[in-house]
């Protein structure tokens, strides 16, 4: 009990933005190549609650290393999964039009299963696929605290609040269908980075079959905010970017 009281104690924003001044410090963040990513498009999907602005760090990183970061347009990431993978299908569709190619897709959280689900969905979209700390082997495997919150939203849903999950999205026919749809192989190179530091999401989980599972000692909301993600992201974004265009050639 007292270790998991622990765990969820690390997991706060406060905290997690606490570390910007030393992701601003450190040489990841420092050391730029304006043409690595060689305008390669990367969809950002925000984790369950936090909003497109947690991933903004990893915005402006990718952007300043010649990536083409975009929106996924699924808001704060709290609505019925089936409406939220068709939004984010659709940003998914229309950021690879702009950028003339298969974009990679980088989630967190519910954020990372979703665009798992969209990558499965449409691989012919998707060059590359990041999860962090996406509990892919089991979504209601979560700190319970998240799914209290999950569970809150399901009843003010029922009492006619739009943009809400729905509880046939934790348990019933969609939710049977996204859990067999996240078992299906991949047709794209994935990323599952996991934590055993992770205070909501169990690491376990993120041990994806189909991905290259990489460990950073990291809290789950602090994730996008530390060096330790952008050291592992960072070759391997280069190497699917160097991929992409021995490709397009």
């Amino acid at each position: 009990m007292f270790d998991g009281l622990r765990s969820a104690s690390r997991e706060s924003v406060v905290r997690a933005v606490w570390n910007v001044p030393r992701l601003l410090r450190h040489p990841v963040w420092r050391s730029t190549d304006p043409h690595e990513g060689n305008g390669l498009g990367v969809v950002l999907v925000p984790g369950f609650g936090a909003g497109e602005a947690s991933l903004s760090p990893a915005g402006s990183w990718l952007r300043a290393r010649g990536y083409h970061p975009g929106r996924s347009g699924v808001g704060f990431t709290v609505g019925c999964t089936t409406e939220l993978l068709t939004k984010l299908l659709h940003s998914t569709e229309k950021h690879a039009e702009l950028t003339g190619r298969p974009v990679v897709l980088l989630g967190q959280s519910r954020g990372g299963w979703l665009a798992r689900l969209a990558a499965a969905r449409r691989p012919d979209l998707v060059h590359g696929l990041v999860m962090l700390g996406s509990p892919v082997l089991d979504p209601m495997g979560a700190h319970p605290n998240v799914l209290r919150v999950a569970r809150f939203l399901t009843r003010l849903a029922a009492a006619g609040v739009p943009g809400l999950l729905d509880d046939d999205c934790m348990r019933g026919p969609c939710f049977d269908e996204h859990i067999k749809a996240l078992a299906e192989p991949l047709k794209v190179p994935a990323i599952s980075i996991f934590s055993r530091l992770d205070g909501i999401v169990p690491w376990e989980l993120c041990q994806d079959p189909c991905a290259e599972c990489v460990e950073v000692r990291s809290t789950h909301t602090g994730m996008g905010f530390d060096p330790q993600v952008y050291e592992a992201l960072g070759p391997r974004l280069a190497a699917w970017a160097r991929k992409d265009v021995e490709v397009s050639a």
